[in-house]
């Protein structure tokens, strides 16, 4: 029995340890992207037999000696770190939601999960990849075609765009202009259009007034690249000065190079008011080329190419996986867990503005807490010590009585 009281003083030194590497480790990582706090718990040891009930001693049977202390560590997948900005376009973070973790993959298939965002890209076979700080590859739904739909199963990034667009047709157009109500008997209004080979060209709508037809107004189109006509040969105010008729028109282009154009143009919100001759918008439907600008993430994670025509192309949206019972995810690595049977399902998370994007989630490590834990471990670990040195010193003049 008196080895017996070496026990708690020994328990209590390895739960301490235990925590001051606990402490320790959080303190190493307090700058560590996506780390989460590493927290030692502690729980009682209890004796193998309970006293009966109704003994001598008059304890019931649930009171039973106790044997020491035992310790374990819980990662606080839980708390969400600062988002802070850092430029670095391949740099994303999640905020607002802690069931939430990015989906990397090793070479041979492996899941990993992490809220370490700090990506780069790594050439592979000539293209580049999307991969973690550690070399993992990042998942994501691919885009079909640089649209916005995007495939039901996660893959490699593989970071892929065309570095050069060609220009978009116009096939719809729209006006909002005033034409004069008197003292003006032309007016010009032009529109930018593209063509399937025309990177830009000038469409004018040429007005003419009908002579002896009250708010009448011939229509033609003209451009300087082509023969355009018009399926309307005039337009026609109400005496409110609102479009009475058509509403639409359409211009039909043949250009110099062959080929030919369609465009509806919508003119429904043109007027005739003595306020002058003006356009307050018009606007197409159409783009010019572009060439690649750059390439980056958007807060839905969707990640894009962009154009000098400020277009986009998308790659792929980064694939966020939660889980019903994140809380019980393995440690890895200081920032990567692993899924087992106590996470529950898995699923994937709506990314929906869920993104900080040129920004990393920092550690959730407290300075000023870590400092109070190792105060107290040192305090406790101490205490231990001393225990034990009394115990040996007892246990020696135990010895030393019977000799």
């Amino acid at each position: 029995m008196a080895l017996a009281s070496f026990i708690p003083s020994v328990t209590g030194l390895d739960a301490m340890s235990l925590a001051q590497q606990a402490v320790s480790e959080n303190i190493a990582n307090l700058r560590t992207t996506g780390y989460k706090t590493n927290e030692t718990l502690f729980r009682t040891l209890l004796g193998s037999s309970g006293l009966n009930s109704g003994s001598n001693s008059g304890l019931s049977s649930s009171r039973t000696s106790i044997c020491g202390v035992d310790a374990y560590n819980r990662i606080n997948v839980g708390i969400e770190g600062v988002v802070n900005a850092t430029g670095n376009v391949l740099d994303v973070a999640i905020s607002g939601n802690s069931n939430a973790f990015f989906l990397l993959k090793d070479e041979v298939g492996n899941n990993y999960y992490t809220r370490a965002g700090d990506f780069t890209k790594r050439a592979e076979n000539g293209l580049p990849v999307l991969v973690s700080s550690g070399g993992l590859y990042v998942q994501g739904f691919k885009a079909n075609n640089g649209e916005d739909v995007f495939s039901n199963t996660p893959e490699n990034i593989v970071i892929e765009a065309p570095s050069f667009i060609a220009q978009v047709p116009t096939t719809k157009a729209s006006i909002t202009a005033n034409v004069p109500a008197n003292d003006v008997d032309d007016v010009v209004y032009s529109i930018h259009v593209y063509s399937d080979n025309y990177d830009g060209s000038n469409l004018n709508m040429v007005l003419s007034r009908i002579e002896g037809k009250e708010n009448a107004w011939k229509l033609k189109f003209e451009t300087t690249d082509g023969t355009a006509t018009s399926n309307v040969p005039e337009i026609i105010f109400g005496s409110d000065g609102r479009i009475s008729t058509p509403e639409n028109v359409t211009a039909n282009i043949s250009w110099n190079d062959g080929s030919s154009s369609s465009i509806d143009i919508d003119i429904s919100r043109m007027t005739q008011f003595a306020a002058g001759a003006y356009a307050s918008d018009i606007d197409q439907n159409g783009a010019p080329s572009g060439h690649l600008v750059a390439i980056n993430f958007d807060e839905d994670g969707i990640l894009r190419a962009n154009y000098s025509n400020s277009t986009h192309w998308s790659i792929a949206k980064l694939a966020i996986s939660g889980f019903t019972a994140p809380e019980n995810l393995t440690p890895h690595s200081m920032t990567l867990f692993e899924a087992n049977g106590e996470t529950g399902n898995e699923y994937y998370v709506d990314t929906n503005g869920l993104i900080a994007t040129e920004s990393l989630e920092s550690s959730t490590v407290n300075l000023e807490e870590a400092f109070a834990d190792m105060i107290v471990v040192q305090r406790a670990y101490s205490l231990n010590s001393k225990s034990f040195t009394v115990n040996d010193e007892m246990l020696s003049l135990l010895i030393d009585l019977k000799s």
